[in-house]
């Protein structure tokens, strides 16, 4: 499906500062619909000469209520009569209300037409189609009243150019939402109206009376529990009355914890309060405390397991010293060269933020430990092509036990006392499966090789973590050029 950014480009002239004001208006505008009970389209005039034409570049239904459309408008282009509210609302730069309702299948509606302005309060760019499903109209209650008529400073707010607010790094636009809590102020900051979600997201904040009549700005101050946080939530309140729009804000009192964000409303530059959205995020900052402290634990059990594997090599390095048979020595620093490698994995997990690993780097250090391996008088380099990139641990960790084992094999075997040569660790993706190769340009393998009969500990490794823990396949086989290629297929697909 075509993006907001694509249809603007194909259809107008329109440029990025008159984009990105659209862009944040969607990101936005969900407020305006629950608020009004009503379908939102945004369109904007195409190019085309002579007769109106618009495209839709943006749909947004009610949570709040049906929706007036079942199939999705935005790429939809239109001209001639059903345009013609959106034209006046273009030209005339004022909101349309004066229409009959119209069918859309079995569906009444009633269609408006709210002109869209920059801040800077420049010409109309665009138009939203604010279209109201009529069948299931009911005697408004107080929630709707208070609705509608906030929806309607919005609504006069994106005409004037007032509404969607300017963004603050960092910040989404996903919470809290109108169905969460909603707190109307007059011009004084006295609440006129609040919903009853915000009146129960209050008295877990301890508030026992009931919030209409209340200064929410004293108010919010004088139930945290950090006198400074709750001057700060005071503040942000003032400055939405003031016309500003301050980043959201989290509240705790009493063990709860409250979101909040302030708007201002100012329809036609004339500023009467403002709203306050709040949302009870207890639970979710709850299970936020539990996530950071498992998360910890966890990056604390791979330090630990990363000193005990150091520990194990260490001791395994000193035995190794004390044995006289040069076989023994060699399996003993063989198995401080495993163990090592595995450590290198833990110790990456130890400082993740998740269970997932950065593979270059521990590739590198691996490889330049395999060519220390190399006989004194060999010339082998080791280098890397291609990146890893970031895998999970349990995949991670039988890999880099697969490519240790894989370049071990070849700077012992693939070169003879006093050869050089090349060891290339390579590595891409392909359709959800990491592909590596590690190819030297030795002597290659011996004649009637068979990786599967192969005895050698080194090679039993290689074969039980690549087809078993990997899940993948192993081949290792002679180059044409000269020298051996193994090559390892592994799937990186969620359901291993």
């Amino acid at each position: 499906m075509s993006t907001l950014r694509d249809l603007v480009e194909e259809h107008t002239s329109l440029g990025p500062i008159e984009v990105d004001h659209l862009h944040r208006l969607a990101g936005d505008w969900q407020l305006i619909s629950d608020l009004s009970f009503a379908d939102l389209l945004l369109w904007v005039p195409t190019a085309a000469q002579g007769t109106p034409e618009f495209v839709c570049v943006a749909q947004v239904r009610p949570t709040t209520a049906p929706t007036a459309y079942q199939d999705d408008h935005v790429g939809r282009v239109m001209t001639g009569p059903e345009v013609s509210h959106l034209s006046i609302a273009l030209h005339q730069g004022r909101i349309w209300r004066e229409g009959d309702p119209v069918w859309y299948g079995d569906t009444p509606a009633r269609h408006e037409a709210i002109p869209v302005r920059r801040r800077d309060g420049s010409d109309v760019i665009g138009v939203v189609g604010r279209d109201t499903n009529l069948t299931t109209a009911r005697t408004p209650s107080q929630l709707e009243m208070n609705y509608l008529t906030t929806a309607d400073d919005l609504a006069q707010m994106v005409a004037d150019g007032t509404f969607p607010p300017p963004r603050h790094p960092g910040e989404t636009t996903s919470a809290p939402r109108v169905g969460d809590g909603l707190v109307r102020l007059d011009a004084s900051g006295k609440v006129t109206y609040a919903s009853p979600n915000a009146q129960s997201a209050y008295r877990r904040l301890g508030l026992a009376a009931h919030l209409v009549g209340e200064d929410l700005a004293a108010l919010t101050s004088r139930l945290a529990n950090d006198p400074l946080e709750g001057n700060d939530a005071s503040n942000r309140v003032h400055a939405a009355l003031r016309g500003d729009a301050p980043a959201r804000k989290e509240i705790e009192a009493r063990g709860a914890t409250v979101l909040m964000r302030a708007l201002p409303l100012i329809p036609a530059g004339v500023p009467i309060g403002a709203l306050v959205l709040v949302r009870d995020i207890t639970e979710v900052r709850r299970r936020d405390r539990e996530l950071i402290t498992k998360d910890a634990t966890i990056r604390e059990i791979h330090h630990r397991v990363k000193n005990n594997l150091q520990t194990v090599a260490a001791l395994l390095r000193l035995q190794a010293r004390r044995v006289e048979t040069p076989d023994a020595r060699a399996a003993l620093e063989e198995s401080v060269r495993r163990v090592a490698s595995i450590a290198l994995v833990h110790e990456t997990l130890s400082i993740s933020p998740n269970e997932a690993v950065e593979l270059d780097g521990i590739i590198d250090r691996v490889a330049s430990a395999a060519a220390e391996v190399a006989s004194p008088e060999s010339k082998v380099r080791l280098h890397r092509e291609g990146s890893f990139g970031v895998l999970p641990a349990d995949i991670a960790t039988p890999l880099v036990m697969v490519l240790n084992e894989l370049l071990l094999n070849a700077v012992e075997h693939g070169f003879a006392p006093g050869s050089g040569g090349e060891v290339t660790i390579s590595a891409h993706r392909f359709r959800r499966q990491l592909h590596v190769s590690v190819a030297d340009t030795g002597r290659g393998l011996p004649d009637g090789f068979d990786l599967d009969a192969g005895d050698r500990l080194g090679l039993q490794i290689v074969r039980t973590l690549a087809r078993g823990e990997l899940r993948g396949s192993i081949e290792m086989r002679t180059r044409l050029e000269g020298g051996t290629e193994a090559v390892l297929v592994v799937p990186l697909s969620p359901h291993r």
